[in-house]
């Protein structure tokens, strides 16, 4: 419940930040640069006398968006490469699992810094990057579940009632899997975010002067003994954000594993 409760409080946050920000975030105002929390600036300001509160705010936007959609792209590639490896199995799975074996032998985060190395460095190559580095993930624990329910009775007497394989593929087999795959793909989303700002902490991802939390690090990184709050805020701002959706994540497996509420 804390979070679903917090997770729910960011989308808020994302969707009406005009309304919440008090200041333009990308707006400079070099009469008021490195100023400490106030009242007049909640979190300070920045060298550029950015207001820290609005850019923080803004860059909540930006990185649910990374991990919305990057996990989105990881999921429609991933999961359908998942249930024709588990369901066919021969050749089908040979290539795929191969395939999926070349993509892991790199590190997710260095596949997609790669990517974005190849790509160019912007908000939609990031997404892509990240997306495309999260295959693996989601067609292994597709497959691995697809494994475990395609031997199953009730999958027998489709098949034995006529039902061709991309209809039980359809109703009978995903419908049954959807529990881990809303789990892994909500604790997924944490992931992403991370990986975002720590592309963009390295200039790889979203540029200057679009507040994200990951610019925003890099930017506050030469002040750190006398202005902490430059990159103080925003790594807070990230830390509750992966620690909210790992919270919800962690409820969600709960609720929906029959284990653990037997237990």
């Amino acid at each position: 419940m804390i979070g679903g409760s917090l997770f729910l409080a960011l989308i808020l946050i994302a969707l009406f930040a005009p309304a919440i920000a008090p200041e333009n975030p990308v707006e400079q105002n070099y009469g008021a640069t490195l100023r400490p929390p106030s009242r007049e600036h909640l979190m300070g300001t920045d060298n550029f006398g950015r207001d820290i509160f609005s850019r923080v705010v803004y860059g909540t936007q930006i990185s649910l968006r990374v991990g919305l959609i990057s996990v989105g792209i990881a999921a429609v590639i991933g999961i359908p490469i998942g249930l024709a490896a588990g369901y066919y199995g021969g050749w089908v799975d040979s290539v795929a699992m191969r395939l999926i074996d070349v993509m892991l032998a790199f590190p997710g985060i260095l596949l997609a810094f790669v990517i974005v190395a190849v790509l160019g460095s912007s908000l939609t190559n990031l997404m892509i990057a990240i997306g495309i580095g999260s295959i693996p993930g989601f067609a292994r624990l597709i497959r691995g579940s697809v494994l475990a329910t395609r031997s199953l009775s009730y999958i027998e007497s489709a098949r034995v009632t006529g039902c061709r394989d991309p209809r039980i593929i359809r109703l009978h087999i995903l419908p049954n899997i959807a529990s881990p795959i809303i789990v892994y793909s909500t604790l997924k989303v944490a992931t992403a975010i991370l990986a975002g700002a720590s592309l963009s902490f390295l200039g790889l991802g979203v540029q200057r002067p679009t507040p994200e939390w990951g610019v925003m690090l890099a930017d506050g990184r030469n002040f750190l003994q006398q202005q902490w709050w430059i990159s103080a805020f925003p790594g807070l701002a990230i830390m509750v954000t992966t620690l909210a959706i790992n919270l919800l994540g962690d409820g969600i497996r709960d609720v929906r594993d029959p284990r653990a509420q037997r237990s």
